[in-house]
This record gives structure tokens, sequence and C-alpha cells, in this order.
């Protein structure tokens, strides 16, 4: 049986995807970086905290959110990705966004991953917009219902096969609409139409969706499943994201999405230190 350590060094340290919420209401941080001033600085702050990715999103889809329209989810995020880009240039920036309008200001700018929490559902224009943009990455997510009504019992019968399932036919559509697959990383949307019990089983489970042959992406970072084994609030759930993040990395998760971006890569580079020491 192969040691902790030698199950340790096989991992692949997963980039790091900050979370910019430039929003009023989102579930961790709503309206803390809704003035573009104090967005534009936790943006800085991320990205020289270690974060390779930056995504910024303008439109709150934590259980029960309404709707944003596209003219004001732009006019919460066009400003400070255009400052974070003309600052910081090299950083890969992604926009959290169901609006084709929304998608294409920021790829104007410079965005180069859109994701999408409905898996290019929600806007019949988004596929043929990407389909314009073959250097784009696009991030389809798995959910349950929408964002008003997801959390209103959730069920599966099958959950990893009925996802699977999901991600071939949205793979399919967006092969069909002329974006080619290697452009695509899966998300399985950890509390997007999930009990806690559904989340801990695709933790636990990851690798079921490796076998589809693209990146995956992870957020779990602060959510309230973490809550339900471990009673905290919001602002206190570093520790339960920190072990999701070890059993997403070993498991080969290309990117995760967190709020704590050097806890995490503080995380990471002493796992590396001791993994790397024992050799």
């Amino acid at each position: 049986m192969p040691s902790a350590l030698s199950l340790l060094q096989d991992i692949k340290q997963p980039r790091l995807m900050g979370i910019l919420n430039v929003t009023p209401d989102s579930f961790s941080d709503g309206g803390m970086y809704l003035d573009p001033d104090l967005a534009i600085q936790q943006g800085i702050l991320m990205i020289e905290s270690g974060a390779a990715i930056i995504d910024l999103g303008g439109e709150s889809t934590r259980p029960s959110s309404s709707e944003t329209d596209a003219q004001e989810e732009q006019k919460r995020v066009i400003p400070v990705l255009r400052e974070l880009i003309q600052r910081y240039p090299h950083i890969t920036y992604s926009i959290d966004t169901r609006h084709a309008a929304t998608a294409a200001a920021a790829i104007e700018l410079g965005a180069s991953i859109v994701n999408d929490i409905s898996a290019l559902q929600h806007d019949p224009q988004m596929a043929a917009l990407l389909a314009k943009h073959p250097r784009v990455q696009v991030i389809l997510m798995h959910m349950q219902g929408q964002p008003q009504t997801m959390q209103d019992a959730p069920f599966y019968t099958d959950l990893l096969g009925e996802i699977k399932d999901f991600f071939a036919a949205r793979i399919a559509f967006c092969t069909d609409a002329g974006i080619d697959p290697s452009r695509l990383i899966l998300d399985v949307g950890i509390g997007f139409g999930k009990t806690a019990q559904h989340n801990l089983q695709l933790l636990a489970q990851l690798d079921t969706f490796t076998e589809l042959g693209m990146p995956l992406v992870l957020g779990a970072s602060r959510k309230s499943f973490i809550d339900q084994y471990s009673p905290s609030g919001v602002q206190d759930r570093l520790a339960g994201s920190l072990a999701a993040a070890l059993v997403s990395a070993l498991q080969d998760v290309e990117i995760l999405r967190v709020h704590d971006v050097a806890e995490h890569r503080q995380f990471f580079a002493l796992l590396n230190a001791i993994t790397g020491a024992s050799l």
C-alpha cells in the first residue's frame, strides 16, 4: 500500500483562480467589492498573492438570487477588468457570465476564459459568439435547475451518471456549434442544485469526470456544505476549503476557484516543500 507521502508526491499543483465578485449580493463577499476601486484593489491583492487567473463576475448566482441584466453586469465588471488588464496583462482573465453581450465586451478587452454557469444554455447567442473566438476557453458548469430554485430539494437517481451525461450532451452541443472540445473546461457545480451529501460524493469521486479527457475546475471555496459538517460562518470556512482543495488536487483538478488565494498558495507551497524533502 503506498504511503501518504508517496501519494502526495504525485500531486500536480492546481492553478489558482481568484474569485472577484463585483456584486451587491454574492454569498461570500456580496457588496464588499461593488465599488470599482475596491474591486481593483482586491484583484491586485489576489494577483500579487499568487492567482494565475482572475474570475470576474457581476451577477450573483447564489441560491434564490435574481437575474442581473447584461447592461448592469457590464457596468459593474468592465471598468474593473479594463484596469486590471492594463496593470497586469500577463494574468489570465475569466469572465463569469451567462450573457453573450457581457462575454463579448470582456473578450474585446482581453478576457480569455468565459465561465458560464449555464453551460451555454441561458443565452442563445453565447455559442455563436464563442465559435468566433477560437482562443477563448469555455467553462461548462453543471447546475440542476436555476439559481432561484436550484436548492429546492435537489434530487438525483444517479448523481455521477447524470452529471456525466449532462457534460457529454453539452460537449456535443459545443462541437456542433463550432467550439473545439480542446477549449472546454468542466465544473461539476458544487452547491448548484446539490445537497451537502451530493457535494461530498462529487468531491470524493472527481476522478470520474477526468475520464472525459478535459480539464476540471473546482469551486468549493467557503460554500455552505462546509457549515453542515463543521458549523461556521462564511468567512470562517478556510480550513474546509483547504480540505476540498487537497482532495481535488489528489484527483488532478487543474484549476481551483478560491476566495483565499494567499492561503491556498501557502498550503500548496508547504505541501510541495514537505514532499520534496522526503525524496
